[in-house]
């Protein structure tokens, strides 16, 4: 892949991070203060999974990823980086916040599959949760 990758969310990013690629079934509803550099339709759930419970969709969308393949997911996300300064990441944004209790969200499912299936890690740039005590 010719671009590094993070994820964020459509409110907290900013184009100093890098360059907005949409990840959401549905478009933002306003204009946003930023362009977006391309939607990544590989990563990107289905409709008929909005709504699902944590446990049912995890192993829905991983199965997405693992049907589009790392092959196509990097070649769509080259395509969208053309002509963009490779300097800069490609940042995967969704709406959801991590930094709720219980939050999660499909970019970083799809962050721990690249990391899992090509070693690429994909840092997160939105706010989430500080650690808990038990995690040190």
């Amino acid at each position: 892949m010719k671009h590094a990758l993070a994820t964020c969310t459509y409110q907290e990013f900013t184009p100093t991070m890098g360059y907005a690629v949409r990840t959401t079934v549905g478009a933002p509803r306003g204009p946003l203060p930023y362009d977006l550099a391309g939607h990544a339709t590989l990563l990107t759930p289905r409709r008929e999974m909005l709504g699902l419970s944590y446990e049912a969709y995890k192993p829905r969308y991983l199965q997405l990823l693992g049907s589009a393949g790392f092959d196509a997911i990097a070649a769509e996300l080259d395509e969208i980086g053309n002509g963009l300064s490779s300097g800069r990441p490609l940042v995967l944004l969704c709406f959801d916040r991590l930094n709720k209790p219980g939050a999660w969200c499909h970019r970083t499912m799809a962050a721990a599959w690249l990391r899992e299936h090509a070693g690429i890690e994909v840092p997160e740039l939105g706010a989430q949760l500080p650690p808990s005590l038990f995690d040190l």
